[in-house]
């Protein structure tokens, strides 16, 4: 007899005689622990539904290899050293394939949990601009719309009107309305907003984009880590798995007092651990 089923009889909560009873309860839990540790899928969760059962890795530590990897500056062989250094063996190429595989689907976690709670704030100041990057030596552009967070990031080939407003589209369709939208200089914009109609709300001056400009930081690091990126669709998807996780961990720690700032950092790694649970 298993020890739940030991317990449960030593508790008063099945009688001793009632040996069907007690087989039956059994043979559930073993049920339960097999599933779990063959398909790593917790109680309440469908095979189906999930992520991580083709994985005979704990959800814990395919978290944390994606936490290291997309949130620091390390490069994947340094995720595998630090991780060997923790009694856990396995090559980068594995580090590779876990961010790519479930790094999107955590951010979206995440985004659709966000941006349902900020879609209540009407009154947004959004911040708007566009950085160079390369790709297989060619420049392309990172476009990213910041308020208190990193709200939206995409990538284009150009930055003409056409690229503004595809970026722009896609910001308002997910976030809504902003009650004032700061610029740069870049013609782009004014005629972009002049095409959605929402012109009257650009604000533009010098050192008013400076957040916007400073968002840019994190990810300049995290690309050199990363030597150089090969395709546009793959920096489309680490900029935008990049921001998600950067807001999730971004705690004000400037802003607050250092035991706010713990129980904020200790909320989210909380968070982080229950994703796609």
């Amino acid at each position: 007899m298993g020890l739940h089923g030991k317990e449960a009889m030593d508790d008063g909560r099945i009688d001793r005689g009632d040996a069907g009873a007690v087989g039956i309860f059994v043979e559930r839990a073993v049920k339960r622990m097999a599933g779990a540790v063959a398909g790593w899928w917790p109680e309440g969760m469908s095979q189906a539904a999930n992520p991580f059962r083709y994985f005979h890795t704990s959800p814990e530590v395919i978290r944390l290899v994606v936490l290291m990897y997309v949130r620091f500056p390390l490069s994947l062989r340094s995720v595998e050293d630090l991780l060997f250094e923790r009694g856990i063996d396995l090559c980068h190429e594995t580090v590779r394939l876990w961010w790519n595989r479930f790094g999107p689907l955590f951010a979206a976690d995440i985004r659709r949990q966000r941006v349902s709670r900020m879609r209540e704030f009407r009154h947004w100041r959004w911040h708007v601009d566009e950085v160079h990057v390369r790709i297989s030596g060619e420049i392309h552009y990172l476009w990213r719309a910041v308020d208190h967070e990193v709200l939206e990031s995409y990538v284009t080939k150009k930055r003409d009107k056409s690229a503004a407003l595809r970026f722009l589209k896609k910001a308002l369709k997910r976030h809504g309305k902003a009650a004032v939208i700061v610029t740069d200089e870049l013609k782009s914009y004014p005629a972009a907003m002049r095409k959605l109609g929402n012109l009257e709300h650009r604000e533009m001056g010098r050192w008013l984009n400076n957040r916007a400009e400073n968002s840019h930081l994190p990810f300049r690091r995290r690309e050199r880590a990363m030597l150089r990126v090969r395709q546009m669709k793959s920096l489309q998807k680490f900029a935008s798995v990049h921001a998600s996780v950067s807001n999730h961990f971004n705690s004000e720690r400037h802003l607050v007092d250092r035991q706010t700032y713990r129980y904020r950092r200790s909320a989210a790694l909380a968070e982080w651990r229950s994703l796609m649970a």
